[in-house]
C-alpha cells in the first residue's frame, strides 16, 4: 500500500493555524475528496463538527472546496462522531465530514472521513484523495456548483436513534444520572437521551464557549463527574469526550468505570440474553482481568493494536461484534458501526434494568490486574527494543509471569518513548519488574 501524505490512522489532525489544519489546505482537501467521491457519482455530503471555536473557519472551508467541486452539502452543525456517521447513512450520503480532535484540546482540530455504511472510507479513496490534492485546485462552472443547506432537525434525529437502542419494556425512571459531555458534540444531546428515558440527569460539561472542550472535564478528566456523583448521591455518571466516541463511567461510590469494565459489564449481560456473538476484542493495553473475566464466562478474547481502528478491523476479520480500549472507545457492532459512547452507555442501563443490580455489583465479576507503565526517552536514530540485554530482559519477566501477568513494550506514536508496561498479580513484583526492564532500555540507549 502507498504510504500516505495526509491522511493518520484517524484523518487529517493538527495544530489550528499550522499545516495541515489551515483554512486554504482544507478547502482544497474539500475540492480533492469532492472530485474524487463526484467521480463515483457522489452529489451529497454532510458536514458536521464538535465545539472548537475554530469548527466554523474549517467548516466554511471545507464548505467552498466541496462546492467548488460540484457537490452539494449537508451541514449538521455540533453532532458526535457516531451521531455523523448514523446520518451519513440515513440520508443516503455518500461520505459523512467529521470536524473535530475528538479529545484533544481546543487549540486542535482534525478532518475525518465516513463511507456511506458509516465506516471510515476505503484506503483506495483515501490514496485517491491525496492524489487529487497534489493537483491544481479548480472550480466546476456556476450551474454545476454545489449546493449547501443546513440540516435543523439533525440532533433530534439522533437522540430518536439512540432511544431506539434502549429495550422498550425498561425505564430510567427512578434513576438519578450524572452526564459529563465535556462542553463538546454531545452537549445538546446526551442529557435529553437519558432524560427521555425517564432518568434525573444532573449536566456538567454542558456550555461550550469554544475553547473550553476537554477542559479539566469529560472522559479524559474524570474527577469532577466523580466528585459531582458522590455531592448528588446519583446512582452513577456518564462521561463522554468531546465528540462522543468515548465512555468512561462512574459508579455510585465515586468509582471510575473504564472502557475494559464497560465491555466487561456489556458481555455479561450479552452472555445471560443469548445475544453474544463471537468474542470480544481489546487492544494490547486492555487489562488482563478482562481477558481473565471473560474466559470464565467462556467468551473468547483478542488482542488488536492500540486505537480503535484496530479493534475496528479485528472485529471484522473474527465476525465478532463487541470490541473496545481500555481508554473508553467501545464498539457494539449489534448497535452501531462505530464507537459511540452514548449506545455504550445505554447498552449498560440496559444490563442494570435487566438485573436490577447498580453499576458496583455489575463490575465485581471483574478483578482489574495492576499495571505499571514506565516511559523510556531515547534518541530518535536508536531501537533499544531490537538489543539483546533488553530483549532477555523481557524474556526473564515474562517467564516469572506466566500464566499470571504480561509484558508489553512498545514505541510511542507521538513521542520519542519506549513505553514499558508489566502487569501482574501484586504491585510491589511488577513495579519491580518494569523497573528492571526499563534499566535495560535505558543502557541499550546509551
Amino acid at each position: 500500500m502507498s504510504e500516505r501524505k495526509y491522511f493518520g490512522t484517524d484523518g487529517v489532525r493538527g495544530l489550528v493555524g499550522q499545516y495541515p489544519i489551515t483554512p486554504d489546505f482544507v478547502m482544497k482537501l474539500g475540492f480533492a475528496a469532492g472530485k474524487v467521491l463526484a467521480a463515483q457519482g457522489t452529489k451529497k455530503v454532510l458536514i458536521g463538527k464538535d465545539t472548537r471555536i475554530s469548527g466554523y473557519m474549517l467548516e466554511s472551508a471545507l464548505e467552498a472546496g466541496f462546492s467548488a467541486a460540484g457537490v452539494d452539502i449537508g451541514l449538521l452543525g455540533p453532532m458526535p462522531t457516531p451521531g455523523i456517521a448514523y446520518l451519513t447513512k440515513t440520508f443516503r450520503a455518500e461520505a459523512g465530514i467529521v470536524i473535530s480532535a475528538s479529545h484533544n484540546p481546543y487549540y486542535d482540530n482534525g478532518i475525518k472521513f465516513f463511507s456511506q455504511d458509516g465506516q471510515k472510507l476505503p484506503d483506495e479513496v483515501e490514496l485517491a484523495i491525496e492524489a487529487e490534492m497534489d493537483k491544481a485546485m479548480g472550480c466546476v462552472e456556476s450551474a454545476k456548483l454545489g449546493k449547501a443547506n443546513r440540516i435543523d432537525d439533525a440532533a433530534g434525529r439522533y437522540i430518536e436513534f439512540c432511544k431506539s437502542n434502549f429495550p422498550s419494556q425498561y425505564s430510567l425512571s427512578g434513576l438519578i444520572i450524572v452526564v459529563d459531555c465535556a462542553h463538546g458534540a454531545t452537549y445538546h444531546i446526551a442529557p435529553n437521551v437519558f432524560r427521555e428515558l425517564g432518568a434525573e440527569v444532573v449536566e456538567i460539561g454542558t456550555k461550550p464557549n469554544g475553547t473550553n472542550i476537554n477542559d479539566g472535564c469529560g472522559a479524559t478528566s474524570m474527577q469532577a463527574i466523580s466528585e459531582a456523583v458522590i455531592e448528588h448521591q446519583a446512582d452513577l455518571g456518564i462521561a463522554l469526550d468531546g465528540d462522543g466516541d468515548r465512555l468512561m463511567m462512574v459508579d455510585h461510590t465515586g468509582y471510575v468505570v473504564d472502557g475494559d469494565e464497560c465491555v466487561y459489564v456489556i458481555a455479561q449481560n450479552d452472555v445471560k440474553s443469548g445475544t453474544i456473538r463471537g468474542g470480544v476484542v481489546g487492544t494490547q493495553m486492555s487489562n488482563m482481568g478482562l481477558e481473565l473475566a471473560l474466559a470464565d464466562m467462556g467468551i473468547p478474547f483478542a488482542r488488536s493494536k492500540v486505537g480503535d481502528r484496530y479493534v475496528m478491523e479485528m472485529l471484522k476479520q473474527n465476525g465478532w461484534q463487541l470490541g473496545a480500549e481500555n481508554s473508553g472507545h467501545v464498539i457494539n457492532l449489534n448497535h452501531t458501526s462505530t464507537g459511540d459512547g452514548i449506545i455504550a452507555a445505554l447498552n449498560i442501563l440496559t444490563a442494570i434494568c435487566a438485573t436490577k443490580k447498580n453499576l458496583f455489583e455489575l463490575r465485581q465479576g471483574m478483578k482489574k490486574l495492576p499495571q505499571v507503565l514506565v516511559n523510556v526517552r531515547f534518541s530518535g536514530d536508536s531501537n533499544p527494543l531490537t538489543a539483546d540485554s533488553v530483549v532477555s530482559s523481557v524474556h526473564a519477566v515474562n517467564e516469572k509471569l506466566t500464566g499470571r501477568g504480561r509484558v508489553l513494550l512498545r514505541k510511542s506514536g507521538t513521542e520519542p518513548l519506549i513505553r514499558v508496561m508489566v502487569e501482574g498479580p501484586d504491585v510491589e513484583e511488577v513495579t519491580s519488574f518494569a523497573n528492571e526492564i526499563a534499566d535495560a532500555v535505558k543502557k541499550a540507549c546509551e
